[in-house]
């Protein structure tokens, strides 16, 4: 046509090749339009996104014809000056397959407002559903349909850059700023919504490079910048969070549990810390340049910003913690088996966990010596009145009346001792086995000694029971009945299994 009109402009040809394109660019408007809709199912961005893939089959080879067919036309039409109306038709088209596609994955647009008005287990559904939603359309939707369009529009790169633009541009940016409004999300932030912020924070992280190659246009920067802005503020949100659980250590005011067992306070935050440890890159991305305030001589590495160092840092807040409930308690014995069974609980928790490759085994080896400094202060403190009670050689020489008052002194150490302790606990059977096995091997020989060396004294006595009251395998039987936490009770003149 552009040849004819150099000729003569008022050729008869001309003029109803003039005629005639209207109609034709009708009529490839129409098919452009039939192929898009009625290949929605075939031109789904998996189908796309996985065309590369050596495994050929029917349904690659439909999307690869739909896809010739629709570039041929694009081709025809921005080549006759229709390439507007040919942009209009797919944008409109797979703009509406987009926004489909995240509804039908769960993904629902929230505002700061009305993110911070919703009950938690209502938006931790909805935070779930962001989670499988963002994966997908970033690896699939998105890549699938940047794809289709420089495919479709491969012979124009500036128009395939427009097209994927307006397609893809706004719903890439909700996406991103959902996790952009959570961590702006002061008001209901606390120490358990951590992990969520984490989740959203790390499938980011992962999914950086995706963003980076799809969203790689400048027309597109809008979205690059909403996935950093949502990192940095998910970063921000877990920094306060972390203040926030601290705080809630320091602040504590539970009571010390009864019989010395592992505290609630405890449990959660080792819980918790196991749980971050999981999350160690992240977290590490996160305070990596966040300083520590912790004193010089805190242990913790004064200003380091590692996550070994904020780690450790709240393990020692724990501890310290749990030295001033344990001044709470009457009986200093109970307070040394309390940090002896809760040290224990953190040093268990740290060796079979992340925090284990995190911490350090110099860490876990330091620690569990002090256990055993604890159960040395408890059975010095519990156990030293019954076993000073014996001579230093059981089997010396010593008169009758000595010997009654040596038996005496024990029976009456061993029954307060006992009686005070049944209602004390070791939760951990290993522990709970060595305290006995340490107690027994203290006790029982010397008292077997003493007890083989002078008990022919009173064989003939008719008040036997009351000078010898215990046999040495009566001790062995009540070491093994104490801290369980229903223990039987104990402090009877006579034994509950015999002798």
């Amino acid at each position: 046509m552009h040849y004819h009109a150099k000729l003569n402009s008022n050729s008869d040809k001309l003029i109803r090749a003039q005629k005639l394109m209207p109609i034709a660019i009708k009529r490839l408007e129409k098919e452009f339009y039939v192929i898009l809709s009625s290949n929605r199912k075939n031109l789904d961005s998996e189908s796309v996104s996985s065309r590369s893939s050596r495994d050929r089959d029917p349904m690659s080879d439909s999307v690869d014809m739909a896809m010739v067919d629709l570039k041929s036309i694009a081709d025809c039409m921005i080549a006759s000056g229709y390439g507007k109306e040919c942009i209009n038709i797919y944008r409109l088209i797979r703009k509406s397959i987009v926004d489909e596609t995240l509804y039908y994955l769960g993904f629902e647009k929230l505002s700061h407002s009305k993110m911070q008005k919703m009950e938690w287990n209502v938006l931790e559904a909805k935070i779930k559903k962001w989670l499988h939603a963002v994966r997908i359309a970033i690896k699939t939707l998105f890549q699938g349909e940047r794809i289709l369009c420089d495919v479709v529009f491969s012979s124009s790169e500036k128009t395939a850059e427009s097209c994927f633009a307006e397609i893809s541009r706004d719903a890439a940016v909700n996406l991103f700023v959902f996790a952009l409004n959570f961590g702006n999300s002061k008001k209901i932030l606390s120490p358990d919504k951590i992990f969520r912020a984490l989740d959203m924070y790390e499938a980011i992280s992962d999914l950086w490079p995706e963003v980076e190659s799809v969203f790689s246009h400048e027309s597109l920067s809008a979205v690059r910048s909403e996935a950093v802005a949502a990192l940095v503020k998910l970063g921000e949100a877990v920094r306060l969070m972390l203040t926030q659980f601290e705080a809630a250590i320091k602040k504590d005011t539970s009571k010390s549990t009864a019989g010395g067992g592992v505290h609630p306070l405890t449990r959660y935050v080792m819980n918790f810390l196991v749980f971050l440890a999981d999350y160690s890159g992240a977290v590490s991305d996160i305070v990596t340049d966040w300083p520590l305030n912790a004193s010089p001589t805190s242990g913790s590495g004064g200003g380091e910003s590692s996550i070994t160092a904020r780690l450790v840092w709240l393990v020692l807040v724990l501890l310290c913690k749990l030295d001033a409930k344990a001044v709470t308690y009457n009986d200093v014995a109970l307070s040394y088996l309390f940090l002896a069974n809760n040290l224990n609980y953190v040093v268990s928790k740290v060796r079979n966990s992340n925090l284990g490759l995190l911490i350090g085994l110099e860490w876990i080896w330091k620690h569990r010596s002090k256990v055993n400094q604890y159960l040395a202060n408890y059975e010095r403190m519990g156990w030293s009145s019954v076993i000073s009670s014996l001579p230093e050689d059981p089997t010396a020489e010593i008169s009758p009346n000595e010997a009654k008052e040596c038996f005496r002194r024990f029976n009456l150490g061993f029954e307060e001792t006992y009686k005070k302790q049944t209602s004390w606990v070791i939760p951990d059977p290993k522990l709970r086995d060595q305290v006995k096995m340490s107690l027994a091997q203290k006790l029982v020989p010397g008292y077997q000694a003493f007890y083989e060396k002078h008990r022919g004294k009173y064989i003939r006595d008719v008040g036997v029971d009351a000078v010898v009251r215990y046999a040495p395998e009566d001790l062995n039987n009540y070491l093994s009945d104490l801290f369980f936490a229903a223990a039987g009770p104990g402090g009877s003149t006579t034994t509950s299994h015999g002798r």
